[in-house]
């Protein structure tokens, strides 16, 4: 298998003051062809720290992908580090300082200033993979059987000089084999348990076809990974091992096919012509983003509502301030009003609401932080839970809160 090494350039990265996305991006694009990522490396904006990742990098691996460090700043270190990598010269590159002018120009600067110039600058025996989007173009080099690519760091330009450009360059360069992905959604199988009720299964997988686990809120999503160079071969033999599991999961499978559970979901709610919309406290908002996500949603997503004051819950869902003082705003009887509001609101199938303390403060009511109530509407019938999450933060707390609604969605629909 080929394999591939990650050099992340910046200080700002080693700070934790940006998060890296650019690595998760490029693993996954670069496993989908069957190139195998063996190593990440963070290091900072330095001459020696990203010559000695480069060095380390090519003992390991064909690939070599540094990002970062590419700008017109003083602070971007990676051409020196290259250039000194490669005991090469810096050249202008005539076809990228028309871009850039152009680029420049684009954006009303009708002059280009010196140190823009700098980014035309590349080593005298790389190849230009010229960024469409941006300033800094992607350097490729090709030396001792191993290739090099400098990627700028911001992620909307990596992300197309990665899937536009070098993903193409590296399937045709190695002649990578075809791969199959597959993701089967379980629930209410905790991952330890379910890695033990399948493990005859598993053990019994040819070598090419790789099983992992990926928890994500109440639920497991299987990830089945089959390559070979023959893609008819590969499917059928997918099929047959998916075959051979299902008896195994059936009853706790709520998808043999998507990925993420708001894709899921819209699929089901699209093939059963259902409408849906929300009443989101605690969550603010993040179910609907995640059911808005998807393309195609304005079919069934309805609309939603952040009721997070209790005064917009009184005032535009119609639950009644008694109510909510009898009750307690952190209540199922609460969420089950807000949903009832909702439909009424938005004329949906399908209404949902969420209430609680995502901390790491508590309310004015002195409610547990960490308690979370919702509801569900479907129709006739209505369903209310209450969780108690105190040892997730603030956002994870959001993020598995929002999962675990739409999980039940699709449960209760696919019932």
């Amino acid at each position: 298998m080929v394999k591939a090494a990650l050099i992340v350039i910046g200080d700002e990265i080693l700070s934790g003051h940006t998060l890296d996305t650019n690595s998760q991006f490029i693993t996954a694009q670069l496993r989908e062809i069957n190139i195998r990522t063996v190593s990440i490396c963070t290091v900072p904006d330095s001459v020696d720290a990203i010559q000695k990742g480069l060095e380390t990098a090519s003992e390991s691996a064909d690939i070599i992908i540094t990002t970062g460090g590419l700008g017109p700043t003083k602070d971007d270190k990676t051409k020196k580090a290259y250039q000194h990598f490669f005991n090469d010269a810096l050249v202008l590159d005539e076809s990228t300082f028309a871009h850039l002018s152009e680029y420049l120009n684009r954006k009303g600067r009708a002059h280009l200033l010196e140190i823009n110039k700098q980014q035309a600058m590349v080593l005298s025996k790389a190849k230009v993979l010229q960024n469409h989007y941006g300033t800094a173009p992607c350097m490729q080099i090709i030396e001792n059987d191993k290739m090099y690519f400098s990627l700028p760091g911001v992620p909307y330009e990596l992300k197309h000089l990665v899937s536009e450009q070098i993903i193409p360059l590296l399937k045709n360069h190695f002649q990578t084999n075809y791969m199959e992905t597959r993701f089967i959604s379980v629930v209410d199988f905790p991952e330890s348990l379910l890695s033990q009720h399948i493990e005859s299964w598993e053990l019994a997988l040819p070598q090419h076809i790789q099983l992992s686990y990926l928890p994500i809120g109440n639920r497991v999503k299987l990830k089945i990974i089959g390559s070979g160079s023959d893609k008819a071969s590969v499917k059928k033999e997918l099929d047959n091992e998916i075959e051979k599991l299902q008896p195994l999961i059936g009853d706790k499978v709520i998808s043999w096919q998507g990925e993420a559970i708001e894709e899921i979901l819209g699929e089901l709610l699209t093939r059963k012509k259902l409408t849906i919309g929300a009443a989101e406290s605690c969550t603010g908002g993040a179910i609907a983003r995640l059911l808005t996500s998807v393309s195609g949603s304005s079919n069934y997503m309805k609309g939603g509502i952040v009721s997070y004051a209790t005064s917009i819950k009184t005032s535009v869902l119609g639950v009644s301030e008694t109510f909510i003082k009898e009750k307690n705003v952190v209540s199922e009887e609460v969420a089950m009003a807000m949903a009832q509001g909702a439909k009424k609101l938005l004329q949906t199938d399908i209404s949902i609401a969420t209430t609680g303390v995502a901390g790491p403060n508590t309310d004015n009511e002195n409610n547990e932080i960490g308690k979370i109530c919702y509801a569900i509407i479907i129709g006739n019938q209505s369903y209310t839970h209450t969780l108690f999450l105190p040892h997730l933060d603030r956002k994870d707390f959001i993020s598995f809160v929002a999962q675990r609604v739409l999980q039940d969605v699709v449960q209760y629909v696919d019932t």
